[in-house]
């Protein structure tokens, strides 16, 4: 395939209106150039192929387009064309990753001094800034701060955490978002309908799926299926193309903890470790799977009537309740996190399906041999950091009775999985749970915290999080209570910065070093200096 034939080349939008999936960029820049409130100096953040140079090019046409700035640069004059072409002197590109040097900064920015050449804006544009050194960045700190009118920097990062602070302070700062497979699948149904390739569905969700995000990594995807085949985009083509191993397995597994069916299971993840398939990949699946079959339950339209696995989805979106799904979600995405901190990646898979399968609501099976409800497990009484199943118990489907249960769900374990800020995590902290049943939460405020119980916003936060949390609307009441019997976690957490101060200072004390200095060069502890580390 010749290079002009390229398709992430030759679709590469060319104005803002044919840009997909980052409409709040573009509004934000339309906005500027329209009302001619330009900054010096602007930041695109966002992972790979999302279109952070393509819109760097586009705002370089904005601002240099013949017909005057514009947020709809005219595509023909001299100045767009050039841009398009890479052959306009006054657009400066930079790949940082191999100019990481101070010398090469100073030399971009002494020519930043000269006014431009032809265009109305000298435009530099740096790519991957976050690699250049730290001399480098100092550099270009000083002529960020007291920039020529006639430039603009245009910077571009995956990694905005390794760019000062001092540079991201005088930069507008703008954060791409990854493409979801729908409009990646949706954008490649256009190209190969203007391109006339025939292509079946299922071949497209393959690559939308493997392209993570990235519309350009999806188009060279597709550029080496094309020359892959022999006149027709073909399901089984691309997915030998991209080795790709059948899912159904994954649907198997779902069907197998349906059934409670846990040496199955086990006979699935024996089979993939023969297989070679990657645990963690297979939970990244998984999760997807799940998130498909929670679209499908609640969402219909969304899953496409040529979808090659529509049936199979719509079956196990019938087998399994909603809350069940949500679950299961939640420890295949947790699984995968913690595939690392596992003896080995087939025992943290398989510790993985184990979870579902205890917290499954219904036990159907010859293997396990009863189909009463098992039982849940009790919850630890202090805070932990891994997110367990258990916190979810109150979400089961089945007419559970949660204020008889509350002993199960341990309000320290579950405040600490919650992303709670400023009062209402202080709400929650000082708080006990006395009951919760038919979506109706209350809370035991402990009595010297009772100006709390007057902030009706932080109670809003704190119940908007907890139903956000539950996947359901949830009623939260704050009462004014006892809460000697059950320790808040605000308790809880004093008394362990109490033990861990106690146990530092003991540390100090037991120190042989310490002892020695104090006998032999009357060395004293200066009270109040020690803190845990």
């Amino acid at each position: 395939m010749s290079a002009t034939s390229v398709l992430a080349r030759k679709w590469r939008p060319r104005n803002f209106a044919q840009l997909a999936g980052q409409e709040h960029v573009v509004q934000a820049l339309t906005n500027a150039l329209t009302q001619n409130r330009l900054h010096h100096a602007y930041l695109f953040t966002g992972t790979r192929g999302v279109g952070k140079t393509t819109i760097a090019r586009i705002f370089a046409k904005s601002l240099n387009c013949e017909s005057g700035i514009t947020a709809t640069p005219c595509g023909v004059c001299s100045a767009c064309t050039e841009i398009d072409s890479g052959r306009f002197v006054d657009l400066i590109e930079l790949d940082a990753a191999s100019n990481t040097q101070v010398d090469n900064m100073r030399e971009l920015l002494e020519s930043a001094l000269y006014a431009p050449s032809s265009g109305r804006f000298k435009v530099y544009i740096i790519d991957e800034v976050h690699m250049l050194s730290k001399s480098a960045f100092n550099a270009m700190l000083k002529t960020l701060e007291e920039p020529p009118a006639h430039v603009k920097f245009i910077l571009a990062t995956t990694d905005p955490q390794k760019i000062p602070v001092t540079v991201l302070s005088r930069c507008l700062q703008f954060n791409l978002k990854q493409m979801p497979p729908a409009l990646i699948l949706s954008h490649l149904q256009y190209v190969l309908g203007q391109e006339n390739i025939p292509y079946e569905n299922g071949a497209l969700n393959l690559v939308a799926r493997a392209a993570q995000g990235s519309m350009r990594d999806a188009l060279s995807l597709m550029d080496q299926a094309i020359a892959y085949s022999s006149g027709k985009v073909d399901e089984s083509l691309v997915r030998t193309m991209l080795g790709a191993i059948d899912q159904g397995y994954l649907f198997d597994l779902l069907q197998l903890l349906r059934a409670g069916d846990g040496a199955g299971l086990l006979r699935i993840a024996d089979d993939m470790a023969i297989r070679s398939i990657a645990f963690e990949a297979a939970l990244q699946d998984l999760a997807t799977l799940l998130h498909r079959i929670a679209l499908a339950q609640t969402i219909p339209q969304a899953i496409a009537d040529d979808e090659p696995e529509r049936a199979r989805l719509m079956e196990l979106a019938q087998q399994f309740t909603p809350e069940e799904i949500q679950l299961n979600y939640q420890i295949a995405i947790h699984g995968r996190s913690e595939i690392d901190l596992a003896p080995d990646e087939y025992a943290g898979f398989t510790m993985t399906l184990l979870r579902m399968l205890a917290f499954a609501t219904q036990a159907s099976t010859a293997s396990v041999g009863q189909a009463a409800p098992r039982s849940v497990p009790a919850r630890p009484s202090a805070p932990v950091a891994a997110p367990s199943a258990a916190q979810h118990v109150v979400a089961e489907p089945a007419p559970v009775q949660h204020a008889a249960n509350v002993a199960d769900l341990d309000w320290n374990t579950l405040l600490s999985q919650l992303n709670l800020q400023g009062m209402a995590k202080e709400l929650a902290k000082n708080c006990v749970l006395a009951s919760f049943e038919d979506g109706r939460m209350v809370l035991n405020l402990a009595p010297q915290f009772k100006h709390m119980q007057s902030n009706k916003m932080a109670q809003d936060k704190l119940q908007s999080t907890l139903s956000e949390y539950f996947a359901k609307p949830l009623r939260l009441v704050v009462e004014l209570g006892a809460t000697k019997d059950v320790a808040t976690p605000a308790a809880v957490e004093q008394q362990v910065k109490q033990t861990r101060q106690q146990q530092a200072e003991d540390a100090i004390k037991q120190d042989i070093f310490v002892r020695e200095a104090q006998a032999k060069l009357g060395a004293q502890l200066i009270e109040g200096s020690i803190r845990p580390v």
